[in-house]
């Protein structure tokens, strides 16, 4: 997963793609970039971090232009700790193109070879990112007649990047000269939005991974750029648009409206807020039904992102909402001294107790997802030691089964506790008195409530179906063992390579 953001403006946009990352920074903590142009120049700064820490003032200084795209990094493919692999990714033929993506390619391995042998390109780097912009920069080359681009020769290339690419992207680049793109695979299934801004000087226009970077920076929202379909805005701010896709199926990630997302997003036409809400719903009904025997004192969100369903579940429910946990938003690396041994960092350094809200009650704990089970084994064991007399856990995501191929690093399939467990299994290894999962089909139906024109969605998590197609088990064990490989190595900047699901960090050494 990560957080992707361009504009086009009519003053200096440094300031612009600065503030976004920041709304965006909960889409990746691993690295940032920004990238930026004027007079025919690229200007870029990136680095491994958080955005606070790899942007100062003389980095921003350095960052001129009325036009740029930025990025924020969770790793997904290549490496976690390696800062070369920070995005944008730049190369300079044809025209000059920066690129930053969203997503995972499943095909990026046959695609390095065709670009090696057939396209004679060289990708320099382990990131699936490195040869999305290699494949655009060829399908440029082979569509352009001359050294200047137009929107029809960027939409001939954009349909050969279709074409040719497997798996999530959605995609932002800059091409010198000509514009901003923007695009997203077929299926539509990382988020990418459309904003605008009309200035006395003209308008303005901004494309983002989630709705509340526009939001924020005072863009308001057009629309979502559709499965399929590619935007060119170009240096003097036109507008230009066209399916570029020879079929196209909308099937966005739902894991988006589970975890991912911010609450204040809109992704396609849904509220994410009002989609945990609806979550929380199905999820009280399904309780009422299946264990009308459980007496509950107090419903407890363990937040952030289950506020909402554990809020409809209480109200439903008829029993008192209470927060029980108070995040610490200020925890950093544990750093691991020579002579010292590799720790794990423990749950309790970022989660604590209030101890009245849990003392002879009977609490049903409620969580966006379950992911690892051992955050909800020692979450469990802390209501417990707060003096909870039952402790019941609920879950607003069915069991998470399966690997994810499109964006989100989850962890290997021996490390999720569902992959080989019963539900009641679940439950006596997290140490909880009772454990209830959202249904499959609750869930599609509580997100489609708010729009029903859609009909699919990317479940593989839960349900091991690839919407793409071409997720063989040879593939799924090469990911495994990739994950495999990369979790035996230390890294380099003392930080593990997955995606924090579970609110755990893998020992870092």
């Amino acid at each position: 997963m990560c957080g992707i953001l361009g504009v086009v403006a009519t003053t200096p946009v440094n300031q612009l793609l600065y503030d976004g990352l920041q709304v965006l920074q909960h889409r990746g903590q691993d690295a940032a970039g920004i990238a930026t142009s004027e007079g025919g120049r690229f200007h870029m700064h990136k680095a491994s971090g958080l955005v606070r820490d790899v942007f100062r003032t003389r980095n921003m200084r350095d960052l001129p232009g009325t036009w740029g795209i930025a990025h924020v990094r969770y790793p997904t493919a290549g490496s976690a700790s390696a800062a070369e692999e920070a995005q944008p990714f730049y190369v300079n033929s044809p025209f000059g193109l920066m690129l930053a993506h969203n997503g995972n390619l499943t095909n990026s391995e046959e695609l390095k070879r065709e670009m090696f042998l057939s396209d004679l390109r060289h990708i320099n780097t382990n990131s699936d990112s490195e040869v999305l912009l290699n494949v655009l920069a060829h399908e440029l080359q082979a569509a352009g007649k001359g050294f200047r681009l137009d929107e029809e020769t960027v939409f001939t290339a954009v349909a050969g990047v279709h074409r040719r690419c497997r798996g999530a992207y959605a995609t932002l680049a800059m091409i010198s000269g000509t514009g901003l793109l923007a695009f997203r695979d077929p299926y539509g299934i990382r988020p990418l939005v459309i904003g605008r801004n009309d200035t006395p000087k003209g308008t303005e226009w901004m494309v983002a991974s989630e709705s509340v970077a526009l939001d924020v920076l005072g863009f308001k929202l057009v629309r979502d750029v559709a499965p399929g379909e590619a935007i060119l805005i170009d240096t003097e701010g036109r507008f230009h648009s066209r399916q570029c896709a020879a079929q196209t199926t909308h099937a966005p990630c739902m894991f988006e409206f589970v975890y991912l997302a911010r609450p204040d997003s809109l992704i396609d036409g849904i509220s994410v807020y009002d989609a945990r809400i609806k979550m929380g719903e199905f999820l009280a009904r399904k309780l009422r039904a299946t264990m009308p025997h459980l007496k509950i004192d107090v419903v407890i969100p363990i937040p952030d992102s289950s506020r909402p369903s554990a809020m409809e579940m209480a109200h439903h429910l008829n029993v008192p909402y209470r927060e029980g946990f108070v995040k610490n938003r200020y925890i950093g690396r544990t750093f691991i001294m020579p002579g010292q041994a590799i720790r794990k960092k423990s749950v309790r350094q970022k989660l604590n107790t209030i101890h009245q809200e849990f003392k002879g009650k009977a609490v049903l704990l409620v969580d966006d997802s379950i992911v690892r089970g051992t955050t909800s084994r020692e979450i469990v064991q802390m209501a417990r030691d707060a003096g909870a007399t039952k402790v019941y856990m609920a879950s607003a995501a069915p069991p998470v089964r399966f690997a994810n191929v499109y964006g989100i690093d989850m962890p290997t399939k021996a490390e999720l506790i569902a992959s080989d467990r019963t539900e009641e299994q679940i439950c006596a290894e997290i140490g909880a008195d009772a454990l209830i999962y959202q249904d499959l089909d609750d869930l599609k139906a509580a997100v489609q409530a708010l729009n029903p024109a859609i009909s699919v969605f990317e479940t593989s998590c839960f349900d091991g179906t690839y919407v793409t197609g071409d997720v063989t088990a040879e593939y799924l064990s090469g990911v495994e063992n990739q994950r495999n490989d990369a979790a035996s190595k230390p890294s380099r900047e003392g930080g593990g390579g997955q995606m924090d699901l579970n609110l755990i960090s893998r020992s870092e050494g």
